[in-house]
């Protein structure tokens, strides 16, 4: 009886052994199961937020069509602007984008459904135009619209064929893509714009994502994670009011920009015609310090000395390209005076100070204002009169802005 009842006692130790190594073995394969899922959910949110291209560690610098040319574009004008890129030098500072507007494909989709590039305008085809313009040392951008019809209504958007239009882009050899919300079927863009993201991922071509949503729904808020920019605003005109106007409304989302990410207050106006030198000059000023997307909107194959001297300021630029990344802000207003300030790698600071009035006026930037230690001594680079300035600053800096200008700092404490 005692040796029964110690075998029996043997057989259920040994079948409870079993049973908790079953559990066990069920709880493992079970863990590594949502670990898996885990990791597979957390590798898919760190691919989408980075997009997978590794594009746009500093601002866009290049050209856009429309400011200048709107619909009337061809490829004898790409080319000639990629050419002309290369000659004058701006191929060197950086300015390496060509990218096409709207209105360079047939209203009418191929049988195939897909986009088909004008033939009166483009007889090349898009293809040939962006070998031309790789053999430049450039590369070539394009535009779509995540809506039925794109802006001007004489081209089909890519609502319901971004995966399509993505992998013709890719085929093409396109660097850039410029995603305008027009005619859409009345969803928000934060439903419309996530569809082309995922498209360009699975384009196999790292594709800039320029998103232009024009600030409606406030896409600094949530373009991070879909675009390489975004626009803030409403479309610019070559006029200092409406230059002014969408400098105010970029600046309000500063701490949203950053190396892969930028707010995008519309495309440069410098050299239309519109505006003073002056003027210009705070319009690249601004854009530069506000790390905007620095795209030409001007004939380049026709610009004066004047239009030159503005887009090619190396030391302007270089702010704009700094690899710090960080948007400048307005850090304080009074009236019609403006000081704006951003921090700069190597411990500098860029300091602009705006003068939006009629007349002449004395501005002062002190340094509690723009992040300096009160009582540092710091040397002054005055960036459009190409100047270090002999004078050394204590607590504070004044210059005389003339009406409708500005004067441009980088501020380094050397004691």
């Amino acid at each position: 009886m005692a040796r029964r009842d110690k075998s029996e006692m043997a057989k259920m130790s040994m079948l409870m052994i079993m049973m908790i190594s079953s559990m066990l073995m069920t709880m493992v394969d079970s863990s590594r199961s949502v670990q898996r899922s885990r990791d597979s959910e957390e590798s898919e949110i760190v691919r989408r937020h980075l997009l997978a291209n590794g594009l746009g560690v500093t601002p866009p610098m290049g050209w856009n069509s429309w400011n200048h040319f709107s619909c009337n574009i061809n490829e004898k004008v790409i080319k000639e602007t990629a050419d002309a890129l290369v000659t004058t030098g701006l191929s060197k500072l950086g300015y390496n984008y060509v990218n096409i507007d709207d209105c360079w494909a047939e209203l009418a989709r191929d049988a195939k459904g897909n986009l088909v590039p004008k033939k009166s305008t483009f007889p090349s085809g898009i293809k040939a135009l962006a070998d031309y313009v790789h053999s430049k040392g450039l590369k070539l951008g394009i535009y779509s619209d995540a809506g039925y019809l794109t802006c001007s209504k004489t081209m089909p958007g890519s609502l319901g064929h971004e995966e399509q239009d993505a992998k013709t882009f890719a085929e093409w050899g396109i660097d850039y893509l410029k995603y305008d919300n027009c005619n859409t079927d009345g969803t928000r863009p934060t439903v419309r714009y996530p569809v082309m993201t995922q498209a360009l991922m699975k384009s196999g071509r790292p594709i800039f994502h320029s998103l232009c949503e024009w600030g409606d729904m406030h896409p600094a808020l949530w373009g991070s994670p879909l675009g390489n920019s975004w626009r803030t605003t409403i479309d610019i005109n070559d006029s200092w009011l409406s230059m002014i106007a969408n400098a105010d409304m970029n600046e309000i989302y500063a701490e949203h920009a950053r190396p892969g990410g930028w707010n995008d207050p519309d495309m440069l106006e410098v050299g239309n015609g519109g505006m003073t030198k002056d003027e210009y000059i705070v319009h690249f000023s601004i854009w530069a310090i506000s790390k905007a997307p620095l795209l030409l909107g001007c004939d380049i194959r026709n610009m004066t000395k004047e239009t030159m001297e503005i887009v090619a300021n190396q030391e302007v630029i270089a702010i704009n390209q700094d690899s710090l990344g960080v948007q400048a802000k307005k850090a304080r207003m009074e009236g019609d005076i403006q000081i704006w300030a951003g921090p700069l790698s190597g411990y500098r600071v860029a300091l602009l100070l705006l003068n939006r009035g009629p007349t002449r006026l004395s501005i002062t930037a002190f340094w509690d204002d723009i992040e300096i230690p009160p009582n540092s001594i710091v040397e002054a680079r005055d960036l459009w009169e190409h100047k270090t300035l002999k004078q050394k600053f204590l607590g504070n800096l004044t210059a005389t802005v003339d009406s409708h200008a500005c004067k441009l700092y980088v501020l380094k404490p050397v004691a």
